[in-house]
């Protein structure tokens, strides 16, 4: 496996593919965030709030967002996090996280970021700062 490190402006991380979307990822969901919208696990009431069915919490989106970096949590943590909703995730969608290098630079990476549904629509755009974990000893 290649590092983070060493990936330059342009190069992209491993794309990663989760499972169909499914009401119990947003049972648990709700009940882990504390967000317990209907319109996130009751069909009727996500009609009765005018969509076509229930849809992800946005956040649920966002979170998934992470597993991106989960390997290189060795090289460094995600500083910084900023995203735009695109669109609505339903049940059954198959959505794809993506991350290219936008620079890189000694201490910090910054990464272009999206979340695409299985028609290739983005439902999430951002940036992450993902800043690397210095290896040099640090003295006082």
């Amino acid at each position: 496996m290649t590092l983070l490190g060493e990936l330059q402006a342009g190069e992209s991380l491993e794309s990663v593919t989760l499972p169909p979307v499914s009401r119990l990822d947003l049972i648990k969901y709700a009940g882990a965030s504390g967000d317990y919208n209907p319109i996130h696990t009751i069909d009727e009431e996500a009609k009765k709030a005018g969509l076509p069915g229930v849809i992800a919490h946005g956040m649920w989106t966002m979170g998934n967002l992470a597993k991106l970096f989960t390997p290189y949590y060795e090289e460094g943590f995600i500083q910084d996090y900023s995203i735009r909703f695109k669109g609505m995730v339903f049940l059954n969608d198959r959505i794809t996280l993506h991350a290219v290098v936008d620079d890189n630079k000694e201490e910090e990476m910054t990464f272009d970021v999206c979340a695409k549904n299985q028609k290739g629509k983005n439902v999430i755009e951002g940036h992450v700062t993902f800043c690397k974990r210095l290896t040099e000893a640090v003295t006082y």
